[in-house]
């Protein structure tokens, strides 16, 4: 009985036709379900961006910096150890039923000097564990996309033409970088600053996405290539 009410209560959160796996034992559905009741309690300590209403799940030891500038959705699930800074022109935006992964950092900018622009997740976005998103040039993911462990984005790139000066005593410039809707990035890739990702496309994993990629394809390699179309237009 129990095991139903829980997948009741998950499917209506879900808004899908959940259901446990025949194998998974009461005591674990147990364990999960305590561990979900934790990071709502837990969850309090952003109640000022929830507004309230909204259900938020928050890991263990997650640390937020400029919580002011962060538009957070609803049933948001937030791992344990995620930095979440939303130091930054405009807000860290994160929507509704988006999963970001344990040890995870969101951050728009860490200076002071040069703030960064934005980062914007789509409803249903889910970043696995270990990624580094990125957002001083402005970063959107579209919704429905999906991304695998150790992610990487970073909408920034140093100046290195001038000799007379350190590498880093050059400052930086920015273009941005927008990932489309409905797509695929596999653990492991890395995104360029100035890429743009159509909708529908895949990204194989260990990539290195240097150039814009077009809806509805299958790239791969170092630096990234398309491999084939997988979607008709």
């Amino acid at each position: 009985m129990f095991r139903n009410a829980i997948e009741k209560y998950i499917r209506k959160v879900k808004k899908n036709d959940f259901m446990f796996d025949k194998d998974i034992s009461l005591f674990l559905i147990l364990e999960f379900s305590l561990k979900k009741f934790l990071s709502i309690l837990r969850s309090y300590k952003i109640f000022t961006i929830t507004k309230g209403s909204k259900k938020v799940f928050l890991g263990r030891n997650v640390e937020i910096f400029n919580k002011k500038n962060i538009v957070m959705g609803d049933n948001v699930n937030i791992g344990d150890f995620v930095k979440l800074y939303a130091l930054g022109v405009k807000p860290l935006t994160i929507g509704s039923h988006v999963n970001i992964g344990s040890f995870t950092q969101v951050i728009i900018s860490t200076t002071f000097g040069n703030l960064g622009q934005f980062i914007t997740l789509g409803n249903h976005v889910a970043i696995g564990e270990f990624s580094y998103v990125g957002g001083a040039g402005g970063l959107e993911i579209g919704e429905n996309t999906i991304i695998g462990q150790y992610f990487s984005s970073h909408p920034e790139n140093h100046n290195f033409i001038d000799k007379s000066l350190l590498i880093r005593l050059q400052g930086v410039n920015r273009q941005g970088i927008k990932i489309g809707k409905n797509c695929w990035l596999g653990s492991k890739v890395t995104i360029l600053d100035g890429v743009i990702i159509g909708d529908n496309c895949v990204v194989a994993a260990g990539s290195v996405v240097t150039n814009s990629v077009p809806d509805n394809m299958l790239v791969g390699g170092v630096p990234a290539r398309i491999i084939r179309k997988i979607f008709d237009s």
